[in-house]
């Protein structure tokens, strides 16, 4: 039976609703940490029904700081699923973890990127007046990290050059507007609260993460290896079912905002902010290409924490055929 076929027979059994299929053989639960103010497209998924009938289900055990966080927990086995930027997933496995990169989380593009705002009589006009200010960002180790380093390196400066203070995404605007900082670096998976805070107005925009990288996934959701090894076809139907709703949310935005505002009223947060969700900005069908890590993985050859063809992107990679096997 071809992968086509398995995806076509799931889809089916999912919409009539059946339980007795290979499908639904084992009763599996993924644990996960959300993000606040984001919705994962697993969590869509299961506001969609994806996972009705499958045997899998997903739950929240709390929130996560950051993508490194959220490997942490994965790699002391808290939790069956992980969520990080790239780079931040592929220095985990350089630190040896045994991970794979499931589907990519978002992407980012022309519709959907992380953007670095000022005030607007701000001096800073441009990449290389960050060096020597104050960024804030959610996390170090992650996306806003590495795409500043990638900027100073750009225009010739040090990576260092800039000093990135981890400020929670929801008081990203307030470090802003009360001169805490010089910079707030909105993350691709933040445009709810980016959304809230140019709609305040006074805020300008100097560069986005797509200046510097170019179309990209952004991070990926990932999993543990020996858990798909023994799970083979639970991680195949939570990637596919995953991948399913990243379809959807890209053909239904609006009633994937009404889903993200239930979603966040459910979790105790402010449902108003969905409004502003871009979308995931992922390729059709949620696939990766081998650019969305070999990227981040020449990076750090670079840096100098990998070897020259220490790691690919095959690699880490997951494939539908190879949980299978």
């Amino acid at each position: 039976m071809t992968y086509h076929t398995r995806k076509l027979l799931l889809s089916v059994a999912i919409s009539i609703g059946l339980s007795g299929s290979a499908y639904a053989a084992e009763k599996i639960k993924f644990r996960y940490l959300t993000s606040q103010g984001g919705l994962s497209a697993h969590e869509l998924a299961a506001e969609l029904g994806y996972f009705d009938g499958t045997g899998i289900t997903i739950e929240n055990v709390g929130y996560a700081t950051g993508g490194p966080a959220s490997l942490i927990a994965l790699a002391s086995g808290d939790v069956e699923i992980g969520s990080a930027a790239t780079s931040a997933v592929l220095n985990s496995i350089v630190g040896g973890n045994d991970f794979v990169a499931a589907y990519p989380s978002n992407g980012i593009n022309d519709q959907v990127q992380s953007i670095f705002y000022v005030l607007e009589d701000s001096p800073i006009r441009e990449i290389k007046d960050i060096a020597d200010k104050s960024i804030a960002v959610n996390t170090l180790g992650a996306h806003l990290d590495y795409t500043i380093r990638e900027a100073l390196h750009s225009v010739g400066l040090p990576s260092d050059a800039a000093n990135q203070i981890v400020v929670p995404g929801p008081q990203l605007e307030q470090v802003l507007r009360s001169g805490q900082v010089d910079v707030s670096a909105f993350g691709y998976w933040q445009t709810t609260f980016e959304g809230v805070a140019k709609q305040n107005g006074g805020l300008r925009a100097i560069f986005d993460d797509t200046d510097v990288l170019g179309d990209i996934a952004g991070g990926f959701v990932v999993l543990r290896r020996d858990f798909i090894a023994d799970h083979p076809e639970a991680a195949k139907v939570f990637v596919e079912q995953s991948q399913r709703a990243l379809d959807y949310a890209r053909e239904h935005p609006e009633e994937t905002k009404a889903l993200f505002a239930k979603a966040l009223a459910e979790r105790g947060e402010n449902p108003e902010i969905a409004k502003f969700f871009r979308g995931y900005g992922v390729r059709p069908g949620g696939q990766a290409v081998d650019r969305d890590l070999q990227f981040w993985i020449d990076v750090l050859v670079r840096e100098g924490k990998l070897k020259e063809g220490q790691l690919a992107a095959k690699d880490i990679l997951y494939t539908a055929d190879a949980a299978s096997n």
